[in-house]
C-alpha cells in the first residue's frame, strides 16, 4: 500500500489518541466486526462553544489510524460549528492524499467526529433532533465511498432514488451488475443504516 509520510507520520505518532474519562461527549462510528472503528471523546467550552480538548481510541488499519489522528489535530481548538463542516476531502488533503480503497477511512472519521458535536448539541438543546427522512438517508449515502472511483456514491450519481413509508426503505441504485465494488456498497450500505431504529425493512436493489 503506497501511503504518503504524512500517513505515515500519524500511524506511528498518532496524535491525541487515548480516552477522556469526564468528556463532555463521545462517539463511535463503525464497528470492529466490519473492519474499523473510532470514538471521539471531546471536551468542549460551554461559553464559547469550543472543542478544548479531544482524544480518540481506534481499531482498525494504518488509514484510519492515521485519519483520526489528524481529524483530532485539525479540529482542536475550533467551535462546534467549524468542527462540523470539515470533509472527508479535506482530511485526506491533509494527509497528501490516501490510496482509494482506503478513503472511506476518512469518511468514518468525520462521521466520528460530527456525530460527537450533534450528540452534545442535541443534548445542550442547541439544535433539535432531526426526524428520519429520505433527506436523512441521503446524508448517509454521502458516507458511502465507492473505493474504484475514490468518491461517494451521491456525487458519483450512483443513488437513483430513495424511499421511505411506514418503516420500509428501499434504496434503488445506478451501478453496473459488472462493478466489482457492488457487493462492497450494498454491505456499506446497510451496515450504515441499520443502526436507525426507524428501518425495519431495509431493500438496496441495484
Amino acid at each position: 500500500m503506497d501511503y504518503s509520510e504524512k500517513v505515515l507520520d500519524h500511524f506511528m505518532n498518532p496524535r491525541n489518541i487515548g480516552k477522556i474519562t469526564n468528556a463532555d461527549v463521545e462517539a463511535t462510528e463503525g464497528s470492529p466486526a466490519c473492519g474499523d472503528q473510532v470514538t471521539y471523546y471531546l471536551k468542549i467550552n460551554e461559553e464559547t462553544l469550543t472543542i478544548e480538548d479531544i482524544k480518540f481510541l481506534s481499531y482498525g488499519c494504518a488509514s484510519n489510524i492515521a485519519t483520526a489522528s489528524i481529524t483530532s489535530e485539525l479540529v482542536k481548538g475550533k467551535t462546534l460549528e467549524e468542527a462540523s463542516n470539515f470533509t472527508w476531502k479535506q482530511i485526506v488533503e491533509s494527509l497528501d492524499g490516501l490510496p482509494s480503497v482506503k478513503i472511506h477511512c476518512s469518511v468514518l472519521a468525520v462521521d466520528a467526529l460530527k456525530s460527537a458535536v450533534k450528540k452534545y448539541q442535541i443534548e445542550k438543546g442547541l439544535r433539535a433532533a432531526e426526524p428520519f427522512n429520505e433527506k436523512t438517508v441521503m446524508q448517509e449515502m454521502r458516507s458511502i465511498i465507492h473505493s474504484g472511483a475514490g468518491d461517494d456514491i451521491v456525487t458519483l450519481n450512483m443513488v437513483k432514488s430513495i424511499e421511505y413509508q411506514d418503516g420500509i426503505l428501499t434504496i434503488n441504485l445506478n451501478i453496473s451488475e459488472k462493478d466489482v465494488h457492488k457487493c462492497t456498497v450494498v454491505s456499506e450500505i446497510k451496515e450504515h443504516l441499520s443502526r436507525f431504529e426507524e428501518v425495519k425493512e431495509l431493500n438496496v436493489r441495484a
